[in-house]
């Protein structure tokens, strides 16, 4: 599992196999297609029924099974700003502004080959990769960048 995964994880920001952070709405079956059953001579069980037979596409059904889709859920914000002072209380660790102190408030590997792993997974700047503070300060942002994109709610101050 990627550093950053862990991170997202951690903050309760799953992302899927594909990559992202969207899980399927509620209601939503995993069940095979409905089948045809054999109505006339010739016709095959377990044949798929054929939706373009069937007349017009409708709007909002499901292929293969005629039922309605589901409303599209909106994926709630996590408040990780609100998580992350929690966490920190008492700790002295300053997460707003270190990537060593956010990692160790997640209980993640803080060290500095860790640091560079995570920076290459995020795509690092050739320029920042040679300079220890300067990476640190990339990867600072843009792990709350990454977050804000997967559903946290970063304020714009921590983005800047």
């Amino acid at each position: 599992m990627s550093l950053f995964t862990q991170i997202l994880d951690k903050l309760g920001l799953k992302k899927d196999k594909a990559g992202t952070t969207s899980a399927p709405p509620a209601g939503t079956s995993t069940a095979p297609p409905q089948t045809n059953k054999p109505s006339m001579p010739g016709a095959r069980p377990g044949a798929v029924a054929n939706p373009a037979a069937s007349g017009p596409a409708q709007p909002n059904l499901i292929p293969h099974t005629g039922a309605a889709a589901p409303a599209p859920v909106q994926m709630s914000e996590v408040d990780v700003v609100k998580k992350l002072d929690t966490l920190s209380a008492g700790k002295g660790l300053n997460w707003k502004t270190s990537i060593v102190d956010l990692l160790k408030l997640l209980d993640l590997d803080s060290s500095r080959e860790a640091r560079v792993e995570l920076a290459k997974e995020l795509h690092a700047p050739a320029e920042v990769m040679n300079d220890s503070a300067r990476m640190n300060t990339w990867l600072h942002k843009e792990v709350l960048r990454k977050i804000a994109a997967n559903g946290g709610n970063i304020p714009q101050d921590l983005l800047n």
